[in-house]
């Protein structure tokens, strides 16, 4: 147990039971009243955000974690096989840790697996930004590649995103894992 005012961004908590990363903390003193903390946090077994107000002196249970690199090898069913890089050992992640940008898995990216002291995973982190190639787009006329609009593109991994007008088929682009949005065409 420690103080929350020792505890930073990003750490991972045990909140009412469950895992929770803390992904904003903000200290108040409002005029003649105590002060607090405000912290912003994500349940990490249900993904649900929690905002919770902590009294200055009080304690929280921090979790030590572990974070390493995991290769994506395969799906299998609801599951995502991953391998240690160093010791070859496998292991299965349940797309729900993952969440939405597990839609953007291709084979052979690497992820940041984070376990806690008892060796479950509490989450897993793709990098922040992947390049993909577009498989299937409309294709635009010379008018369409000149306006401002979007279409949707169907990513490698079976993924949909909407692009700009001038992305072709056989494009490589680059997009934000955590948005899910196009950032820009990538030159081969």
């Amino acid at each position: 147990m420690t103080s929350i005012s020792n505890v930073s961004k990003g750490a991972i908590i045990r909140f009412r039971g469950e895992p929770h990363r803390i992904d904003t903390l903000v200290h108040r003193t409002p005029g003649n009243l105590r002060a607090f903390y405000q912290a912003g946090m994500k349940n990490l077994n249900t993904g649900r955000n929690v905002s919770y107000r902590f009294s200055a002196n009080e304690s929280v249970d921090v979790i030590v974690t572990e974070r390493k690199q995991y290769q994506y090898l395969y799906r299998d069913g609801d599951d995502f096989v991953m391998m240690d890089t160093e010791t070859f050992d496998q292991i299965n992640v349940p797309a729900e840790t993952i969440g939405e940008p597990a839609r953007f898995l291709k084979e052979a990216a690497m992820v940041d697996i984070v376990f806690a002291d008892d060796n479950s995973i509490l989450e897993a982190e793709l990098p922040t930004f992947v390049d993909l190639e577009v498989t299937e787009t409309s294709p635009a006329t010379k008018d369409d590649r000149a306006t401002s609009g979007t279409k949707p593109a169907v990513v490698e991994t079976g993924a949909e995103v909407n692009v700009p007008m001038f992305i072709q088929n056989e494009s490589v682009i680059r997009i934000d894992t955590r948005t899910g949005d196009y950032m820009e065409r990538v030159k081969k």
